[in-house]
């Protein structure tokens, strides 16, 4: 896609702030705004803010898109806003930390410096021209300027490690080292040229190499644990938590 073809797509969170979304937008001419709004809109006290910036954006001819995730839980945070990283992988993509809680901050700084692997995702801070010291109202007033953020990049796991993850998740957390092999070998994250009489040996030396070792060592995403006579790959607290934005 040539530059003249990109878009500008803002992210921004929906909290207790209207002029730090739709100025911002304004001003650098965003072409579609993606609003990140609490899944259960009925609990959500800043509903009123979202029609409000809306109405704004429309004034403006500014495109709306909205997208939903639990505003308390981190890592659906982090997810909901991959999600539109990868929609929108073709366009300029501009996530403001500013309009949210600190919930929500955190998940769009971390998302820029996770799955920026285009280098076309920029964060940036939107300043207000004045602070409410009061509750209910809007926090802010007014925009002053946007203050760029660096993006320093956060590695991942490699395809194959995340799918990994996601076959454990899906058999409960827990499986058995025997039916991961014959899965990682269905899945094609691990291969195998061995002939019948080593085929099980080398399957799990694939296995204990590239998979189980990189989860275990390097990112502590799962543990091995002999059960009996059977090995069995559980998932960690740490792999949970990755799985919820990975997977």
């Amino acid at each position: 896609m040539s530059n003249l073809s990109k878009m500008r797509v803002h992210i921004a969170p929906i909290g207790f702030e209207i002029d730090r979304i739709v100025i911002p937008a304004v001003k650098e001419r965003a072409d579609k705004v993606w609003l990140l709004i609490h899944e259960i809109p009925a609990e959500d006290k800043a509903i009123t803010y979202r029609e409000k910036v809306e109405k704004e954006l429309k004034k403006k001819n500014i495109k709306c898109e909205i997208a939903k995730a639990d505003r308390n839980d981190l890592f659906k945070m982090i997810k909901a806003i991959k999600e539109i990283i990868l929609k929108e992988k073709e366009n300029d993509i501009y996530v403001n930390v500013a309009s949210g809680s600190k919930i929500q901050a955190i998940a769009c700084m971390m998302a820029c410096m996770i799955f920026n692997t285009k280098k076309n995702v920029k964060p940036f801070y939107a300043e207000a021209e004045k602070y409410a010291a009061f509750e209910g109202k809007q926090q802010s007033i007014g925009w002053k300027r946007n203050i760029g953020l660096p993006s320093y990049e956060i590695q991942i796991p490699k395809p194959e490690l995340v799918t990994a993850l996601r076959i454990i998740k899906e058999n409960g957390g827990k499986i058995r080292k025997k039916d991961m092999a014959e899965l990682a070998e269905d899945a094609k994250i691990i291969t195998v040229g061995a002939k019948e009489e080593n085929f099980e040996q080398v399957r799990f030396a694939s296995l204990d190499k590239n998979i189980i070792q990189p989860l275990t060592d390097h990112w502590k995403f799962v543990e091995v644990e002999k059960i009996g006579r059977n090995r069995w790959i559980k998932i960690t607290e740490a792999g949970s938590q990755a799985a919820e934005f990975l997977i």
